[in-house]
């Protein structure tokens, strides 16, 4: 699934190719993708005369901001969107076109058919599912030590699946997670409780730092993600711990394993991420 930096990429990508054009004719062919309205006709007609004003993201969702709504995307596993011209050939899985007065179209393709869209009136679509109940946005200028520390530190859950958690902090996914903490020297296993608040802070700051540097280079193209112009992002290259299971560790030397955490297959370096659990005081007997 794209996380958060393949998502600002697909943005990005989008706000050049398609901002600015207004849509002529929406054809739907398959219907369970759209989630709202229920009834897919009316999705289509309102859409008629529509220009995209921008593309923004919230978390691993886009937001196609129109005239008079907001079309909420989620790509899901493999979601896709491209421009063609209106003549070229239609693709396979391709599931929603939209049609351009310029002749041109953004087409959605889904192999796998998980993803979904929602279509609101300006300024709904933060009052209601699926995006009312998303946490910080670690790339915003709010996600402050002080917010994080506050959104996090006094929960006895474990660290990964906190992380992972989109009503605390939005858009990070297993791979960033994994090199997150790995920067970090956290044992995905620690209780948030647990963490001092230097390591807080080294973690607000990998968290940042990982995210930033993955949207430098288009995201990671683990599985099939490309862009909005078919283009694979490059951060891949880059990891330090994901994927890398029985291989030395690049700061160390330690072998990385692969383990399980909150139902999510984790990637550890032992020595750099030792688990330290919390003291519990023995009882004194008079």
């Amino acid at each position: 699934m794209p996380e958060l930096p393949e998502v600002e990429t697909v943005k990005r990508t989008l706000n050049m190719l398609v901002a600015g054009k207004t849509i002529e004719h929406v054809q739907v062919r398959l219907p369970r993708i759209i989630q709202k309205p229920d009834d897919i006709h009316l999705f289509e007609v309102l859409l008629q005369g529509q220009t995209i004003q921008t593309i923004e993201r919230r978390g691993k969702f886009l937001r196609f901001v129109l005239d008079d709504y907001v079309m909420v995307s989620h790509l899901r596993m493999e979601g896709r969107y491209g421009l063609y011209q209106g003549d070229d050939p239609l693709e396979l899985h391709t599931h929603v076109l939209f049609r351009f007065t310029d002749g041109t179209e953004l087409r959605y393709k889904d192999v796998r058919q998980f993803g979904t869209m929602h279509l609101f009136p300006k300024g709904d679509e933060l009052k209601q599912a699926p995006l009312h109940k998303l946490g910080l946005e670690p790339l915003d200028e709010a996600f402050t030590f002080e917010a994080f520390r506050e959104r996090i530190a006094n929960r006895s859950t474990k660290i990964k699946p906190l992380l992972l958690n989109q009503e605390y902090i939005v858009g990070i996914g297993n791979i960033y997670v994994d090199e997150s903490l790995f920067l970090a020297g956290i044992h995905p296993e620690r209780e948030a409780s647990s963490l001092t608040r230097k390591e807080l802070e080294a973690l607000h700051e990998a968290i940042v730092r990982t995210l930033l540097d993955s949207v430098e280079v288009g995201g990671s193209s683990i599985k099939s993600y490309v862009n909005g112009q078919g283009e694979i992002g490059l951060f891949q290259h880059q990891l330090n711990i994901y994927g890398r299971q029985s291989e030395p560790c690049k700061k160390c030397g330690s072998e990385i394993y692969k383990t399980v955490v909150g139902g999510r297959g984790t990637h550890i370096c032992p020595a750099c991420q030792p688990l330290k659990r919390k003291r519990v005081r023995k009882k004194t007997v008079n």
